[in-house]
This record gives structure tokens, C-alpha cells and sequence, in this order.
């Protein structure tokens, strides 16, 4: 399988367990893979034949208007949601770090999901 792989995507998005947290937005890291076939598109020199990056970054910095999570977790599966329905991946892999603990470079998650 081929993949697809946006690292370290700085989003600003609402999250967090405490009311307080979640009112002011605050940076991300989101990191993604997306695995498909991609020979035909190469063969063809094709961008319809093959995921939009570009436009798969822009989906996931418009993602947070207007919306929060409590879990990262949440957020993970809703990314991973959008991803596969909109894009059309078999499998997608989706990283979110937050910098929360200052004792820590920072706190991730990671989910694999596929179609």
C-alpha cells in the first residue's frame, strides 16, 4: 500500500477536559497518513487519480471553526471520520499532539482506521 503522509500540521482547535481549557484555543500538531494505491495516478501524472494533500491540509485547518472536543481522542476518530469519507483512503492513520504537560515535550494519541 502506498502512503500519503502529512507530518506535524499545526492546527489551533478548542480541546480539553476543563471548560477553561477548551475556551481558549489552543496549538496542535496533527500528523496524517493516508494509504491507497497510488501507481495509476504516477502512470497517469494524474492529481484526480490520487489524494489532494493540499486539500486535505486545508480540510483539516478549517476543521476546529466552530467546533470543540473535550478528548483527543474524539477529535482523532472525528478526523479519521472526515478523512475516509471525504477522501476516499482505504486506511488512515491520524496523530494528534497536544502540549499540555510542561513536563513533557507533549501528550499524543494515535488511531488506524480503514473503509
Amino acid at each position: 500500500m502506498d502512503t500519503i503522509r502529512l507530518v506535524d500540521l499545526e492546527v489551533i482547535y478548542h480541546v480539553g477536559v476543563p471548560d477553561l481549557e477548551r475556551a481558549t484555543p489552543q496549538r496542535l500538531l496533527v500528523s496524517i497518513d493516508l494509504l491507497r494505491p497510488f501507481q495509476e495516478a504516477a502512470d497517469a501524472d494524474d492529481l484526480t487519480r490520487t489524494i489532494d494533500y493540499y486539500a486535505v491540509s486545508r480540510r483539516l485547518l478549517g476543521f476546529g471553526e466552530g467546533r470543540s472536543w473535550k478528548l483527543i481522542e474524539k477529535l482523532a476518530e472525528d478526523i479519521a471520520g472526515r478523512l475516509l469519507e471525504e477522501f476516499k483512503p482505504d486506511h488512515v492513520r491520524v496523530e494528534i499532539k497536544k502540549f499540555i504537560l510542561h513536563e513533557t515535550r507533549y501528550v499524543s494519541v494515535e488511531i488506524q482506521r480503514s473503509r
